[in-house]
């Protein structure tokens, strides 16, 4: 475990141990394990992590298509998932959609507001007038009994069947590669984004950055591959590979950069 934790940041070591917890469960019990919804960057971790184990596999299923935020299977090598072992529902929410328009962050707030853990609720999709979100299925209804109203707008919540065409994500993934002289957060905003370090700065210290849904307030600290990387106003970036460095010593780097479906 020691030389695993060395290729992650220290804040991540829990969740680490978590997963290592998890690994010792199945082995020893020879049963799976689901997990909650977790996001790209540990779905990452606990893949480098079973990667280390012939006799476990670990699958992600998050119901919608391209969902970003999934449940984990963890499980014995022989265990064949299927999509119902994720224990996933989604439900929708109609509400007055000629008078106000509702928006993700209106929607997640209420949906923290009801004392869940992040970790229960999937992707939540906002479309015109529709709204769908994934939530684990052991608390579904206790969600869609307690919705009533997000801000000042009664709202009715329904169960969707299995077999809905749920909302697509309207995000194109288009990959770039760039030159950097470092990976630090500062020199990246300011190369991705063409903007100066000072405002590369200025963005990272007012708190408008977040690395991994987490804001990051040192222009100092270090990316690495996978970390998703979102700028309050300016979109959202992924860092894919670092391939290398060139003969002046930068650092070549493919990256994945969000540009809306027209």
């Amino acid at each position: 475990m020691e030389q695993v934790l060395q290729h992650f940041r220290k804040d991540e070591q829990p969740f680490i141990e978590q997963v290592g917890g998890w690994l010792r469960e199945i082995q020893d019990r020879y049963a799976p394990k689901l997990t909650d919804f977790i996001d790209p960057r540990q779905q990452y971790i606990v893949k480098s992590l079973v990667g280390q184990n012939d006799d476990i596999v670990a699958t992600a299923f998050g119901e919608f298509p391209d969902a970003e935020r999934q449940r984990m299977l963890i499980a014995p090598s022989y265990y064949v998932a299927s999509d119902e072992d994720y224990n996933i529902s989604v439900l929708s929410i109609k509400y007055p959609s000629k008078f106000i328009k509702l928006k993700h962050p209106d929607v997640l707030g209420t949906l923290m507001s009801l004392g869940l853990d992040r970790s229960k609720f999937g992707d939540i999709r906002v479309a015109d007038s529709q709204i769908e979100f994934a939530v684990a299925s052991e608390v579904c209804d206790f969600v869609r009994m307690n919705i009533l109203a997000i801000g000042k707008s009664k709202v009715q919540v329904e169960e969707l069947p299995l077999d809905h065409p749920y909302l697509e994500n309207n995000d194109v993934w288009v990959e770039e590669t760039h030159t950097v002289s470092s990976m630090r957060i500062d020199t990246i905003i300011a190369s991705l984004f063409n903007v100066s370090r000072q405002k590369s700065s200025m963005l990272i210290n007012s708190g408008k950055v977040k690395v991994n849904w987490t804001i990051r307030e040192q222009p100092s600290f270090e990316l690495h591959e996978s970390d998703l990387l979102s700028i309050r106003g300016y979109g959202r970036i992924q860092i894919g590979l670092i391939e290398g460095r060139t003969k002046k010593d930068k650092i070549r780097l493919q990256i994945g950069r969000i540009e809306p479906k027209s």
